[in-house]
């Protein structure tokens, strides 16, 4: 049986296997703490299997903390940095593009491939971890992806898309990890009861038995957390906790797949026009070096705000 672990020690491999070629890249000014970084965080996966509950072998949680802590003091004070990229020239790389055309998307399509035949069909064969077939296929999808790209691109060596990830995991830097702790932030909110306690002043506001106005602010309360947060998954337990399940769900009897399915949705339209979500709005606009760092928000725009309107009426018409 394949376990949802085994690809949470690949992904620290790979950390760490472009930790230590930061480290021999002398083009970094900063490839000792750059190194420090990556390598750390790549650590970090392995030994907190041991700290999980239920672990096969019990690990004490305080070096974790540490190692989060080191994380936060080399990226805040800027100690990673970036080297000079190997790679073609741009004329290399227009004759090589126009040479492949479209088959460059097969490598990308592959990976929801895997991971939609994984989830669909392979959930309840035994072969995966029960309830991470999902997961486990994007991870599988993801390694049939790098295969299938070298085969289409003809590249022999192993080490060349392992150098291209790590040009572009420098390029990105520590942002790449805003998501994920933004999604505990919002744990943490939810152990915290910040969710009851908007649930008290939303509840305190509307009328009563107002089923539109319980809507509207559902669904723009989970756009603006979003925004504020820069994470949908991050907003969604604070919000759901304060009006999603004890008012949409529970005193108005709405469908609970819908209202959650729908939720989230209109928390996604935040996402699209915040800077928090870093992933998905700066770093594009640095890797592809616009001069508006903010482009991206003002082009989706129009898009979120068409789709929380959306979400909203939907939910509203068809949840209950």
């Amino acid at each position: 049986m394949i376990k949802v672990e085994w690809l949470y020690w690949l992904i620290g491999l790979v950390f760490v296997v472009m930790a230590v070629q930061m480290a021999m890249d002398r083009t970094n000014p900063k490839r000792w703490t750059s190194a420090a970084f990556w390598g750390l965080l790549g650590l970090t996966f392995p030994y907190g299997t041991g700290v999980a509950t239920g672990a096969t072998w019990t690990l004490p949680a305080e070096p974790l903390g540490v190692a989060v802590l080191a994380l936060i003091v080399l990226a805040g004070f800027n100690f990673i940095g970036k080297g000079v990229p190997v790679t073609t020239t741009g004329e290399q790389r227009e004759a090589s593009a126009a040479r492949l055309g479209n088959k460059l998307f097969v490598p990308a399509l592959t990976i929801p491939l895997v991971a939609i035949v994984c989830a669909s069909f392979l959930d309840e064969s035994g072969l995966f971890e029960t309830g991470k077939a999902t997961l486990i296929g994007l991870g599988l999808g993801c390694i049939a992806a790098l295969v299938v790209g070298m085969l289409v691109t003809g590249e022999r060596k192993v080490s060349v898309p392992v150098h291209s990830g790590r040009s572009m995991l420098e390029a990105m830097g520590s942002a790449l990890l805003l998501p994920q702790l933004l999604s505990v932030l919002g744990s943490i909110f939810a152990v915290a009861g910040v969710g009851t306690q908007v649930g008290k002043i939303v509840n305190g506001v509307l009328p009563d038995n107002s089923k539109y106005l319980a809507v509207i602010a559902y669904c723009v309360g989970m756009f603006l957390f979003t925004v504020i947060m820069g994470n949908a998954f991050a907003a969604f337990p604070v919000m759901t906790a304060a009006i999603g399940w004890p008012v949409l769900i529970q005193q108005m009897h709405g469908n609970e797949p819908a209202i959650l399915a729908i939720g989230m949705l209109a928390g996604f339209s935040g996402t699209l026009c915040t800077p928090m979500a870093a992933n998905f709005n700066i770093v594009p606009a640095s890797l592809l070096e616009l001069k508006d760092q903010y482009g991206p928000i003002k082009a989706q725009a129009p898009t979120a705000l068409a789709l929380l309107g959306c979400s909203t009426v939907i939910m509203a018409l068809f949840a209950f």
